[in-house]
């Protein structure tokens, strides 16, 4: 298993012992867990499960015991030729993480965290969610044992509610955005000695994320991509992909990770790390009351905002957003081209894709990875709106025939 050598500040790099803590006591910078990692080759992962716990070396998780696994992980990577098709490209990928056992990718960091408060003796855990981590907190609380306390907004989407509920959890409805159910997820989590999983547990959950650069790596043969399009709430899952794609190099692994250009993508009227990136700016400005159909992209206080610009700024990278009606044209576009029914933030990802491409910013030869995050099922309602509701018609063959081309 992965030998945690510490915690170390983003900021500061001052260091502390690997306990249940998340925050530096100097310069209150965010802390990342720092390994000794084993002396492993592409050929350690041969042969194991198919789940991100193939890489248990390379994650915060000292013993196979307090793993709480659901499954999730090595989600397909479609070589999407029709849409690269449509859109000009001749190496396009799909990261399709819709299909994972909660529906999202958050099953990934929802996992691990969970495993790390097995592995502290943790009573009880939860989250902050915009919906998708809800269910992904629950369904791993549910299979580890644990009760489970879910802080979300009151208006995010019926079916990421049901789902949470369905797995047990209890669920606090928060009339406020997604930044109020943070703060009082915090406050209640420090207070009760609850493991809240993108608060508290943090500096672990987030290792659960960098899995996607690692199974990307492996399914092509560890080379590294071109071009990586990452939808982008908090801003944790891409600055977690280049840390993975890091690791890796120094791993020897793989190579010209220097290379690759990471391009965040958000929705219009959530966009602040957009907006900071064309203004050239290092401060990211919290949008107070987010408006966008991808409620699971709506966190205004994005809390790795300022990272995620540095990381655009490493690699040479770009960001972009795109309108409702860009969001479900996209959705509609990788459905009718490669059979992917993807949630608003997907839309998100193509809709940038698109808008990169025809900015003359992706090559048609750059091997480009598109991530969509999330399931279609869970946000039907906003999809209804623009397809055409079926006709009713009478059960006679003949009258049936006739539509039928």
């Amino acid at each position: 298993m992965a030998k945690i050598k510490s915690l170390q500040c983003r900021e500061c790099k001052k260091e502390y012992a690997p306990t249940f803590r998340y925050i530096c006591e100097e310069c209150f910078g965010p802390l990342d867990v720092n390994y000794d990692f084993p002396t492993i080759n592409k050929n350690t992962f041969a042969n194991r499960e198919h789940t991100y716990w193939r890489y248990h070396e390379l994650l915060p998780i000292e013993s196979k015991s307090n793993i709480v696994s659901i499954g999730a992980g090595l989600t397909p990577l479609i070589k999407a030729d029709k849409l690269g098709k449509v859109l000009g490209l001749n190496n396009l990928y799909i990261k399709n993480d819709s299909v994972n056992p909660t529906f999202s990718f958050k099953d990934r960091p929802a996992g691990v965290a969970i495993s790390k408060a097995k592995e502290f003796g943790l009573s009880a855990v939860g989250c902050a969610s915009t919906g998708n981590l809800a269910s992904a907190t629950a369904a791993h609380a549910a299979k580890g044992g644990f009760p489970c306390y879910i802080f979300a907004p009151s208006d995010i989407e019926h079916a990421k509610i049901t789902q949470a509920l369905s797995y047990g959890a209890n669920f606090i409805a928060v009339d406020g955005t997604y930044d109020d159910a943070n703060r009082i997820a915090a406050q209640i989590g420090d207070s009760k000695g609850i493991g809240i999983v993108n608060i508290n547990m943090r500096s672990y959950y987030v290792e659960g994320s960098k899995t996607l650069a690692y199974e990307v790596a492996e399914q092509l043969n560890w080379q590294v991509p071109d071009q990586l399009v990452v939808p982008v709430g908090s801003g944790a899952m891409l600055n977690a992909i280049c840390k993975g794609f890091e690791e890796l190099e120094g791993l020897s692994l793989v190579n010209k990770v220097s290379n690759m250009h990471m391009i965040a993508a958000q929705p219009e009227g959530c966009a602040p790390i957009v907006d900071a990136f064309k203004k050239n700016k290092t401060e990211v400005i919290p949008v107070e009351n987010p408006d966008t159909i991808a409620k699971s992209l709506a966190i205004g206080d994005p809390g790795d905002g300022q990272y995620v610009l540095k990381r655009l700024k490493q690699y040479n990278g770009y960001a972009e957003e795109s309108s409702n009606r860009e969001i479900l044209d996209a959705i509609l576009l990788l459905a009718k081209t490669e059979g992917i029914f993807t949630e608003p933030a997907g839309g998100v990802s193509v809709a940038v894709l698109k808008k990169m491409v025809d900015a003359g910013k992706i090559d048609k030869n750059d091997s480009v990875v598109c991530y969509v995050t999330g399931n279609g099922l869970k946000t039907t309602e906003v999809m209804m709106e623009v397809l055409t509701k079926p006709q009713t018609m009478q059960a006679d063959a003949a009258k049936i025939a006739a539509l039928v081309s």
